[in-house]
């Protein structure tokens, strides 16, 4: 069975077949801190210099500025659990061949932001900082001694005037074509033949994230006060592009899941209420979930992370049939998760600061993982990217640990 097969049947809740074995994503830190422990170096990761869409090549520019054949500590590499490509992050097949992993899921390459895209331009660059504008139109800062995601300074919707403008020269829903990257008939063939799941989505993509990846956080949360026909609007156009991309790209091949990415939030909850969300989110995630059902696409799975709980009963109402990756520290709890929503699909849920400590500690962090195995409909991996103090050999022990329950729960 390859990964795809399996990636539907565990979404399915066939207890018969074993889950997958990915993580969510490793920093690039620690992949450096691996090989000089043990990890051996075949296929050191690399980021594309080929800008194709902001799908895959956000961000790219500032994971580049450090030099050639350096991994920037903050930077992700795919190993599963989150897609690929996104945010010119690369994949780490030296990992993922030495600890067994299966095949990563991808996500169709296709723009679903500004077309024409942004052209990406330098305004500042040191030893320490790199500023630019990106191919989504946001101004970021890059601090390359911290090499974490470059943060936003200024964003492409500042008012009804530079919104209208916008769409008006760059969310022409006549002009689809152009939203396809070149050579896209060869990636179409490859999709089709494909041993992997394939999403439609992805980040910076959502009915909150998007908003506030380029309108920001601050000035997003006035809007829904001061500016709800606005935000409406925005909604409505994304959401009626995002369906005639997807529409194209479903003529062409068959695809597995949707992903949407929020990040909504944060330690203590949701960082908008929950009327808030019922009236500016459910509505458009309702529309697009329904739009890809009828077409096959069976699978809807939310990124958020931090506490989540109050959250998973809107977003099922929906149609979210799944979410990740379930942050431990926040409070989230994947056993009780599950007994509170038995048919949400979960993925992640293993606290990636614990493995740090040890044999023992893994051992114990990993008991409601094998609870939760039992009763189908999950994909164990890490709750975020598996930070830098997390040695080789602990990986290893949790690895193999993890792979070994996996295997116990199915064929």
């Amino acid at each position: 069975m390859n990964a795809r097969e399996r990636f539907l049947q565990v979404l399915d809740f066939n207890s018969n077949v074993h889950s997958l074995k990915w993580d969510f994503g490793i920093w690039g830190e620690t992949v450096d801190n691996w090989y000089a422990e043990g990890l051996p170096k075949k296929a050191y990761p690399v980021v594309s210099r080929v800008t194709t869409t902001p799908t895959r090549s956000l961000y790219a520019p500032a994971w580049l500025s450090i030099g050639e054949g350096k991994l920037s500590k903050g930077l992700a590499v795919m190993v599963g659990g989150l897609y690929w490509p996104t945010q010119g992050f690369p994949l780490a097949p030296d990992v993922t061949n030495f600890f067994g992993m299966d095949s990563p899921q991808q996500v169709v390459d296709v723009n679903l932001l500004f077309d024409p895209m942004f052209e990406v331009q330098v305004l500042h660059e040191d030893d320490e900082t790199f500023d630019y504008i990106d191919l989504d139109g946001v101004q970021r800062r890059f601090l390359k001694s911290e090499g974490t995601i470059p943060s936003s300074m200024k964003w492409p919707i500042t008012d009804k005037k530079s919104w209208q403008k916008l769409k008006d020269e760059r969310l022409n829903l006549n002009r689809l074509g152009t939203r396809f990257p070149a050579g896209w008939n060869q990636r179409v063939a490859e999709y089709r033949d494909r041993n992997y799941p394939l999403a439609v989505g992805g980040y910076p993509h959502g009915f909150f994230g998007t908003l506030s990846h380029l309108i920001g956080y601050e000035n997003l949360f006035y809007w829904y006060h001061d500016e709800p026909a606005l935000v409406h609007d925005i909604l409505n156009t994304f959401t009626e592009l995002w369906m005639a991309v997807y529409e194209e790209v479903l003529a062409k091949v068959a695809v597995d899941v949707w992903h949407i990415w929020e990040d909504i939030s944060y330690g203590r909850g949701s960082m908008i209420s929950l009327e808030t969300v019922r009236e500016y989110m459910l509505p458009y995630i309702s529309r697009v979930a329904q739009f890809l059902r009828v077409r096959g696409v069976r699978h809807v799975l939310l990124d958020t992370d931090g506490d989540c709980s109050a959250l998973i009963p809107l977003f099922m109402e929906a149609g979210v049939t799944g979410m990740y990756p379930f942050e431990v520290h926040c409070g989230m709890d994947i056993v009780k998760v599950r007994r509170d929503h038995p048919k949400l699909q979960m993925m992640g849920g293993i606290s990636k600061g614990e493995i740090a400590k040890g044999k023992g500690r893994i051992d114990e962090i990993l008991k409601p993982v094998e609870e939760v195995l039992k009763t189908g409909g999950y994909v164990p991996f890490a709750d975020h990217l598996i930070p830098p103090d997390v040695s080789f050999a602990n990986y290893s022990y949790f690895r193999q640990k993890l792979h070994e329950m996996i295997d116990r729960h199915g064929d």
